[in-house]
């Protein structure tokens, strides 16, 4: 079994998916001649050509609008957005069309498509190359929203995110995109959406992230169980919208304790809802209030304080000794 970097598991996948389905069509700024600003598109352009993998203008709200017109008139297009940051031009296409057509048309229509883009921080770019606004199109009703940890989840979440017969976004850890190898099978397989990942099975606290936070929250779970502090479980949420709250409160309900992690600003961020659930649904089981180790309510910095804005495994330590000493 080959082991790929995410960039590598996110090509093949597009590659299986097309040669599958004849419908799967790539678009999106520099995707084809190019392979994409990360070249995760990479070869798909000299494989199955322009009418296939389509370059196109420097245009969010065009690409994703074109998309949502393949996708009604029974495409199944995979748009880049370059940067999430960039996406917001885009986000009136999203939330009044591609969100609400099938509600819309009463379940004539529906949009199959797949708008993917790298977020986050750690590659020291500008702002709105590394912010984490996942929230944002988590709270768009009809959306679903899906953050792959590792190449093996990457290529397994986007078959089932093209196969889907909603919108999708699919956002990509920028930092892992080349910094981790994973086995990843040669087949294609798929990974049901809305449903998280034990990554880690524990006793005394329940560690909760998504995306380049996974690998964080690892980390800091085994350092923890090294010190014989604490055997932390960690949940890899993997689809933020539908969030399958179920495998949540059952972690926390055996360990009594949870630490929630992620980069966004913390004002609103997915963390206060995974709070909130817990707290709805596990509060007589808690040893301590949940804690959030989030990211800053500013813009993402320059990389010389990009290190301090953004959560690490101290942190997360920290914030385990926090709940243990409530």
């Amino acid at each position: 079994m080959a082991r790929l970097n995410m960039v590598e598991a996110i090509d093949q996948c597009l590659l299986q998916e097309m040669q599958r389905d004849e419908r799967v069509i790539v678009l999106g700024e520099d995707v084809g001649r190019d392979g994409g600003v990360f070249r995760v598109t990479e070869g798909l352009f000299e494989r199955f050509g322009p009418q296939r993998v389509i370059d196109t203008p420097l245009a969010e709200s065009g690409i994703v609008g074109m998309a949502i017109g393949m996708a009604i008139a029974g495409f199944r297009p995979v748009a880049e957005i370059q940067f999430s940051g960039f996406a917001y031009p885009a986000y009136d296409q999203l939330v009044c069309h591609a969100a609400r057509m099938r509600n819309r048309s009463r379940g004539e229509f529906t949009v199959p498509l797949v708008v993917r883009t790298p977020y986050g921080g750690g590659i020291r770019a500008l702002e709105h190359h590394s912010e984490s606004m996942e929230a944002v199109f988590v709270h768009v009703p009809g959306l679903k929203v899906v953050v792959p940890a590792d190449p093996y989840e990457a290529k397994g979440l986007l078959a089932s995110a093209v196969r889907d017969p909603d919108p999708v976004i699919f956002f990509e850890p920028a930092r892992v995109y080349r910094a981790i190898r994973t086995e990843v099978p040669e087949e294609p397989y798929t990974i049901p959406l809305g449903k998280a990942r034990m990554v880690r099975e524990g006793r005394d606290v329940t560690l909760i992230a998504w995306g380049a936070q996974v690998r964080i929250i690892r980390e800091a779970a085994e350092r923890l169980a090294a010190e014989g502090v604490a055997e932390a479980e960690v949940v890899d949420l993997r689809t933020l919208s539908p969030f399958d709250h179920e495998t949540v409160i059952d972690s926390v309900k055996k360990t009594g304790r949870a630490v929630v992690v992620h980069e966004a600003p913390r004002t609103g961020g997915f963390g206060a809802e995974v709070s909130a659930q817990i707290m709805e649904r596990a509060v007589l089981h808690l040893e301590a209030p949940v804690v959030r180790v989030t990211g800053f309510d500013t813009v993402p910095p320059l990389a010389k304080l990009e290190d301090y804005y953004q959560p690490d495994v101290e942190a997360v330590v920290e914030a385990v000794r926090e709940s243990l000493r409530f």
